[in-house]
């Protein structure tokens, strides 16, 4: 149930309708301010069952809700306490300090701790899940995996082979003020991993900068050499073929010049007039 909220008019409602739809919880907290009484206490239930509202500490801080934890109607305060931090586990082992739940509650809270086993690893058993959410079969315990699914309350999917879900995404719970330093202490150390693989990162990229240098330098000296060779042959065989040049030249001139290379004269027909004579 969605409480009725006339706080603003025209165009001011428009943005705060907008503004609710992305923080759901923020038109309960304005409720609050003015909610006493058995108000108080019906708003609480509204919050509870409220599709889409999976975060509540806001609404604890609020100074009309905090004040509950102290009076008569503790259960309620605690009740939202629960939702906030706590599991289906934790309920069913302190029912007495706390309000009964109807279905619709009971089921935001187990896909909750849904969401709680999912923080602590990405592969949850079933057997797990079973015991914490107090589910007697397999085939409940999909179709309640199922609906966190189609509700955007988890991504992932389910393992019947191996009996677990696995979890890819998984929508953020309330943080207790104690466990802020553990976060920061957490984040702190992925911030130094980063740091580190940001140094290898760089160290090998100047690694294969160099390499890449040394390369490119090797490949001009081998263009350089097979340019120089080139010119070499090109230079010799002009000189191979000059010379060949002169060598035939010599010779034609040598066979021109030559007078036993010449034809003599016919002495035989000389000697045959002597004779004749």
């Amino acid at each position: 149930m969605t409480p009725d909220l006339n706080l603003v008019d025209g165009e001011g409602a428009g943005q705060q309708q907008q503004f609710s739809a992305h923080n759901p919880i923020e038109q309960y907290v304005l409720l609050s301010k003015s909610a006493k009484g058995l108000a108080c206490l019906e708003l609480i239930k509204q919050v509870l069952e409220a599709p889409g509202v999976h975060v509540f500490g806001e609404l604890l801080a609020m100074p009309n809700i905090a004040e509950l934890q102290s009076g008569p109607n503790a259960g309620y305060y605690n009740t939202l306490n629960l939702f906030a931090y706590g599991t289906y586990r934790q309920y069913l082992e302190n029912q007495a300090q706390l309000i009964p739940l109807t279905p619709v509650m009971r089921k935001k809270l187990q896909h909750l701790t849904i969401v709680s086993l999912a923080i602590k690893t990405k592969c949850i058993p079933y057997k797990e899940l079973l015991h914490e959410m107090d589910i007697k079969n397999v085939r409940d315990l999909e179709d309640l995996i199922i609906e966190a699914i189609y509700a955007d309350i988890i991504h992932g999917k389910l393992d019947q082979k191996n009996k677990q879900l696995e979890v890819d995404y998984a929508i953020g719970r309330d943080i207790r003020k104690g466990n802020v330093s553990e976060i920061v202490e957490t984040l702190q150390e992925w911030c130094d991993s980063c740091e580190t693989i940001l140094a290898c990162l760089e160290n090998q990229i100047h690694r294969a900068n160099t390499e890449k240098q040394k390369r490119l330098k090797h490949k001009d000296c081998i263009e350089t050499e097979i340019a120089n060779l080139k010119k070499l042959i090109k230079v010799q065989a002009g000189n191979d073929s000059d010379e060949a040049m002169a060598t035939d030249s010599g010779r034609e001139m040598s066979a021109g010049g030559n007078p036993e290379i010449r034809k003599k004269p016919t002495k035989s027909k000389s000697l045959k007039a002597s004779e004749g004579v």
